[in-house]
């Protein structure tokens, strides 16, 4: 019999991308796309891959998808805001329960409480001075990637705003 927590995570992390690929409306499939990706992190935290899982949080759901859903909110501002605030109060308030609900069970169904703590081979120390020395061009092609990628959000949502408001005055 499978693990009760790989179900779970698996169950998730499947029905998140295909709502990711389903949903008409942009934003809520780049939000779908965010707790696909937080499911891929909760599957290397369930092979003891800690390092890989919180990198994963770090860059594909806090760098990549972040900036898919500020780009989407800057340049379609119209579109995610038709939904009346009460409505959208209900859906947050629900999103919000089922999550904490599902990563509650999560961890409650885990054995991560009873697990020690194997001994590090490598220091943050290390880690950082791998990050900043042999890695360091990578990371500054991804700085520049999603600087340049925020800089063209900006300049859509400007040009989009500009030609709103010439059409106007005719």
């Amino acid at each position: 019999m499978a693990d009760p927590s790989f179900i779970t995570v698996a169950v998730i992390t499947v029905a998140s991308a295909i709502i990711a690929l389903e949903f008409r409306e942009i934003i809520y499939g780049a939000i779908a796309l965010a707790i696909s990706l937080l499911g891929i992190a909760a599957f290397f935290v369930l092979l003891d891959a800690t390092f890989v899982a919180m990198f994963q949080v770090a860059v594909y759901v806090g760098a990549v998808v972040v900036l898919v859903i500020f780009t989407i909110m800057l340049v379609r501002r119209e579109a995610w805001m038709a939904v009346p605030e009460g409505r959208r109060k209900v859906m947050g308030l629900l999103i919000m329960f089922v999550t904490m609900f599902g990563l509650g069970a999560i961890f409650i169904s885990s054995s991560l409480t009873e697990q020690t703590v194997p001994e590090a081979k490598f220091t943050f120390q290390q880690i950082g001075e791998q990050m900043l020395t042999y890695y360091s061009p990578a990371l500054i092609a991804m700085a520049l990637t999603l600087a340049g990628a925020v800089i063209g959000a900006l300049a859509l949502a400007k040009v989009e705003l500009g030609g709103s408001k010439s059409g106007s005055d005719n």
